[in-house]
């Protein structure tokens, strides 16, 4: 990893097979340059790394990858102090390299103990009252709900309505679904669009419960502020050739 700190850096777990560290990563990094950093941290070769994204207040992990991991930077996640980066190996091979954990001795820490330290990530989520420690995380939730409810409303957003997904112009598609997923991270709705061309992430379902149908790589779910509604007619290819020399 980068030997000097800047002001932009941001201070993370990295977790692996083989061990846990905190590091500091700088969002102006490419997905290629983290990996590149990381092989000397986990042992993991950058082809044969997966890495997740866990945020402090979210369960769920978020893929760190990209078609163009060379020009695509960290500054397309949301990294925050404390969050954890997954690395895990692609490889079956590579399991060979590191001997079973349970081999192993370690130490564990007394709960108490950690508890009492004051740099930590349990103290670092205390004193910023994140997670379970948010006195107002239910009312806040409850109150995300209701504005992304309003958003849904506002926009006009209903099944079947031609939309386009933010900021781009080019991906457009019709609203197949809107409703809660508890399957996705947040509260609040979601909005499940089926896209025109197969530039999606998914075929109308999320872990196993399908929301709407349509072919893999043609459905994408996202938060209201992605989607604006419109007559959005279907991109022919003369009219996409504006965007042909981006990626």
């Amino acid at each position: 990893m980068a030997s000097l700190a800047t002001t932009r850096d941001v201070p993370v777990l990295i977790v692996s097979s083989a061990a846990s560290s905190e590091r500091r990563v700088n969002p102006s990094w490419t997905v290629s340059q983290l990996k590149a950093k990381l092989e000397s941290v986990t042992g993991i070769p950058p082809s044969a790394q997966a890495l997740t994204l866990r945020l402090p207040d979210r369960q769920q992990g978020t893929s760190i990858s990209a078609e163009n991991e060379d020009v695509t930077t960290l500054e397309a996640w949301s990294l925050s102090a404390y969050a954890e980066i997954h690395v895990a190996s692609t490889d079956p091979a590579s399991s060979t390299i590191i001997p079973p954990s349970s081999s192993i001795p370690k130490y564990e820490m007394p709960v108490e103990t950690y508890s009492s330290l004051p740099d930590t990530v349990l103290a670092y989520k205390k004193s910023h009252h994140i997670g379970r420690f948010d006195p107002n995380a239910s009312e806040s939730k409850d109150k995300k709900a209701a504005d992304l409810w309003g958003e849904i409303d506002a926009a006009k957003i209903s099944v079947g309505a031609r939309c386009i997904l933010t900021p781009s112009t080019t991906r457009r598609g019709t609203v197949a679904y809107v409703g809660l997923i508890p399957e996705l991270p947040g509260p609040g709705p979601w909005v499940g669009v089926k896209l025109d061309e197969p530039a999606g992430k998914n075929d109308g379902s999320v872990a196993g419960t399908r929301y709407f149908d349509c072919d893999p790589q043609y459905g994408v779910f996202v938060r209201p502020e992605r989607v604006e509604v419109g007559d959005w007619k279907e991109l022919g290819l003369e009219e996409d050739d504006d965007d042909m020399d981006e990626i």
